[in-house]
């Protein structure tokens, strides 16, 4: 049996050899940005990809994912690899898209590229046969949480139940045949690499308060003005924040999306769109029902009436740690001793990676290697090195510590890990949240 050590050095040298095919793949998605479930181009693109190595992939996995397989050179758990398909969308960005204001702000042409890469490696002759299992090579769909309404027409014309890719894929069984997933995610930092300790998830909420039009100058004691219950529900949300933890590290960001049809007429419709964002499920769950009281208690206040639907979001992150560090220990290895932390941090930003995570082992590392601030104008991958040759080679190491020996460490974290949800629960629990209500002033 060839050492852990001679396989990390052969999937290395394979992608050190490929180099620029990684590099020319992230920049050719960067300068071909679509936004979730709209990724066709990009989906058709890995698919020849994946061809290329040998591995025939399923295509049109919730909507546009694509996923690849190939057996190892022995029995044992299946391990993914992930990279997201999806931009922002951030029209004045430098690579947006002039048609659609679609931008990778955020590195998901870092992560696809990378994951390439890490194939490239892993399918080598020489090590693909010397692990334990099976890998699987997964471009998924719209992980970042953007048009809302879009994805909620196509919900009602049953393209979709879920609005984020991987709880979409979860439902549809694409990841029945998975025990593991890991992905990376680019950021700004001097730390060549770390693991956070956990991140926020979320739920979404869409809100429409309807009032009475009425001539805003000559008659507007005729009206009922539902901009008002708008600005009195964010007003009534603010004075919700002392009453959250700490610890649940809550945020509410409500916008408006529609405040009125003109300054002449009292606004009958005012819509808003808001995530409720916190470090656990209870955390958010009351977090919630707060923001749905303050709602009602605006549209009681103006006589209008409110529309509150919520909608499943992310569920919040955890990270296995022996998978964090299998890839601390290979991330010193290739950026020098130092350069890896595990464990130091809460993000309060959100990814679908968490629902992954609740279901199985997972870990979701972060690279170095961008400047600017991430979802901006000015957020770029500006190492190439690091961002999409390191990264695959910390994909193809880390997956080659899994699966080593029989997958021997595979083996042993699935023994360990017990998951927070069964697939079964996951579901019910999404289903449960996923709720539509009208309230009447003058109903209660």
């Amino acid at each position: 049996m060839t050492s852990r050590e001679d396989l990390k050095v052969e999937a290395c040298r394979v992608i050190d050899a490929r180099r620029q095919e990684i590099v020319d793949l992230g920049e050719t998605i960067l300068r071909n940005p679509e936004t979730g479930f709209n990724e066709n181009n990009t989906a058709d693109l890995i698919a020849v990809r994946l061809q290329g190595l040998g591995v025939e992939p399923e295509r049109g996995l919730a909507i546009t994912g694509v996923k690849g397989r190939r057996e190892c050179g022995g029995p044992g758990p299946t391990l993914a690899i992930l990279g997201e398909l999806d931009a922002l969308v951030v029209p004045d960005h430098p690579h947006a898209d002039p048609r659609t204001g679609a931008a990778h702000a955020c590195g998901h042409n870092a992560q696809v590229a990378g994951m390439v890469g890490a194939a490239m490696g892993l399918l080598s002759a020489a090590v693909l046969p010397e692990l334990g299992g099976s890998l699987v090579f997964f471009a998924v769909p719209a992980e970042e949480m953007i048009d809302v309404d879009g994805r909620m027409r196509r919900k009602a014309h049953n393209e979709l139940e879920f609005l984020s890719g991987k709880a979409e894929l979860i439902r549809l069984g694409h990841f029945d045949d998975v025990d593991l997933a890991m992905m990376f995610h680019t950021k700004t930092d001097t730390l060549a690499s770390h693991v956070a300790r956990s991140s926020n998830g979320a739920v979404i909420k869409k809100i429409r308060f309807i009032g009475k039009a009425a001539h805003a100058g000559g008659s507007p004691q005729k009206g009922i003005n539902a901009l008002n219950a708008a600005n009195l529900a964010m007003t009534a949300i603010a004075y919700q924040r002392e009453t959250f933890y700490d610890d649940d590290t809550i945020r509410i960001h409500p916008i408006i999306t529609r405040g009125g049809d003109a300054v002449s007429v009292v606004p009958a419709e005012v819509t808003l769109e808001t995530f409720i964002r916190g470090k656990t499920l209870e955390g958010i769950l009351d977090a919630n029902r707060k923001v749905d009281n303050a709602l009602r208690g605006a549209a009681m206040a103006v006589g209008a009436s409110v529309e509150i639907t919520t909608v499943p979001g992310y569920l919040p992150q955890t990270n296995n740690e022996a998978m964090a560090r299998l890839w601390g220990d290979n991330a010193e290895e290739l950026f020098g001793s130092g350069q890896f932390a595990l464990g130091t941090e809460h993000r309060t930003s959100s990814t679908d990676f968490g629902d992954l995570a609740h279901i199985m082992p997972a870990v979701q590392p972060y690279v170095a290697g961008a400047a600017g601030g991430g979802h901006t104008n000015g957020y770029l991958l500006v190492d190439h090195d690091s961002v999409y040759v390191k990264s695959a080679k910390l994909l193809a190491m880390t997956a080659i510590d899994l699966l080593h020996d029989g997958a021997g460490a595979a083996r042993r974290i699935l023994r360990e890990d017990t998951p927070r949800m069964t697939k079964q629960e996951y579901l019910d629990y999404q289903r449960k949240l996923d709720a539509t209500e009208v309230f009447e002033p003058d109903s209660r």
